[in-house]
């Protein structure tokens, strides 16, 4: 099979196409072929080297979508030729940026979403609503995201406010319309977010969810009143102020896809959709990575198979 590939760490140049063994999925898994795959912050650490004892070559890419082709003797209620979306099964020898890749958990794409879209879903959908269940938000919570623009607070911003919670989020000035669509009160980055939030018009804020680890965590305590409410996925030194620290393991519980089933039933109902800036084919993965690693942007980036 083809597949983007490095065999050494470096910049995105490091990246090549070509011939990649072919993954098979194990019990529990299923093998697909690819239509697009989205490009995650790990991929640019990956590339770049965080993980030294990485085995090399290496295939980047965690989230997917395409057709199933090969199904694992356990799976049960999914069969060959199901269009699916999820995430890959990091043992495997390949990611998900390859012409097959095999997927760790996943659920049926709904015809509403389009093959980019599903391909660029999967870990954001999961680690969203890993955080979500975590902070417990409810019908009339009141939760800030920080760095609700990017490809994970997108998402938690459309998930939380399906569960009936008013949210508020925060981006760049040029981000807030496109966070306004997505159904959160926008306001900017900035020093003293009680007075943005204030200025808003807004009483009280009873949770915070840290996506961009931007050091906002000590006036994110203070806003919400207490540690226990607030949650990380981006900073490290959270657990040293009492904030929980969600790290977002892949498919890291036996429940793993029940977020991306309800996004598909939002998709259907019109009441979600995953935000793809751009999209280049897999023969263009080095110049994507480059356009990833510029920092802020309004939602995701994918890779098509074609």
């Amino acid at each position: 099979m083809f597949a983007v590939q490095f065999d050494r760490f470096g910049p995105p140049k490091v990246l090549t196409v070509g011939p990649f063994p072919e993954p098979h999925p194990g019990p529990d898994e299923v093998r697909i072929a690819v239509r697009a795959a989205g490009i995650s912050p790990v991929d640019l650490a990956l590339r770049a080297g965080s993980n030294e004892r990485l085995p090399l070559p290496h295939v980047p890419g965690v989230d997917a979508a395409g057709v199933i082709d090969e199904v694992g003797a356990e799976v049960t209620g999914f069969a060959v030729g199901d269009e699916v979306f999820g995430a890959v099964a990091l043992s495997q020898l390949g990611g998900a940026s390859a012409e097959f890749a095999v997927l760790r958990f996943w659920s049926l794409k709904p015809p509403s979403m389009s093959w980019v879209e599903a391909g660029a879903a999967g870990t954001s959908i999961e680690t969203a609503t890993r955080a979500l269940d975590v902070l417990d938000v409810r019908p009339g919570t009141t939760l800030l995201i920080d760095g609700a623009a990017g490809g994970v607070g997108s998402v938690a911003v459309q998930l939380a406010v399906a569960r009936g919670a008013r949210v508020i989020g925060t981006a760049r000035p040029e981000s807030q319309t496109f966070l306004a669509d997505l159904g959160a009160i926008p306001t900017t980055y900035g020093p003293g977010p009680a007075e943005l939030v204030g200025a808003l018009g807004v009483e009280r804020v009873d949770l915070a969810l840290d996506v961009a680890g931007a050091g906002s965590l000590p006036e994110l305590i203070a806003l919400t009143g207490a540690p226990t409410s607030v949650l990380t996925i981006a900073d490290f030194s959270g657990p040293e102020l009492g904030v929980r620290l969600s790290r977002g393991e892949v498919g890291g519980e036996p429940d793993g896809r029940h977020g991306l089933a309800l996004a598909a039933t939002l998709s259907v109902e019109g009441r979600f959709r995953v935000p793809v800036q751009e999209v280049f084919p897999m023969a263009r993965a080095a110049r994507a990575h480059e356009v990833a690693a510029r920092g802020p942007r309004q939602g995701k980036l994918a890779l098509t198979a074609d």
